[in-house]
């Protein structure tokens, strides 16, 4: 605390902004981009070269090629064409056994039929065989 006795002083500090400095001076030089963009150049280059000077098909590479697409063209038809037929044969078979097992039961309900008919046949034979043999009795006996 201030003493009362002690004249009153104002003081006032004005204070300035700070200045801040930068220096700029040349870049370094550096020429290690420089280097690699001239390697990968070069690298480039050099593949266009080998590219360029590869091998060409001659005409008796080209005909070994369309023949060889012509032999795999044909083999994958055969293949496409066997696998239809077989599933027309799987399809014809399936077919015959189904006819087969209808015949199996018309055949077997024409021989049961067959077979009621003619125990009919043989219950009336022996019912006019008796008849026969009663009437026969009967025409013998009166005397």
């Amino acid at each position: 605390m201030a003493n009362p006795n002690e004249p009153y002083v104002e003081k006032t500090v004005i204070e300035q902004p700070a200045t801040v400095r930068h220096e700029v001076g040349p870049a370094p030089r550096s020429s290690g981009g420089w280097w690699i963009a001239a390697l990968v150049a070069i690298v480039a280059v050099a593949a266009m070269f080998f590219m360029m000077n590869g091998r060409t098909a001659t005409e008796s590479d080209v005909m070994a090629a369309r023949e060889s697409g012509r032999s795999e063209a044909i083999i994958d038809n055969a293949a496409a064409q066997a696998q239809a037929a077989a599933a027309n044969a799987s399809q014809a078979s399936a077919n015959a056994a189904s006819s087969m097992a209808d015949a199996t039961r018309s055949a077997a309900d024409s021989a049961s039929s067959a077979a009621e008919r003619t125990a009919e046949a043989s219950r009336n034979a022996a019912a006019s065989a008796t008849d026969a043999a009663t009437d026969a009795g009967d025409t013998a006996a009166p005397n």
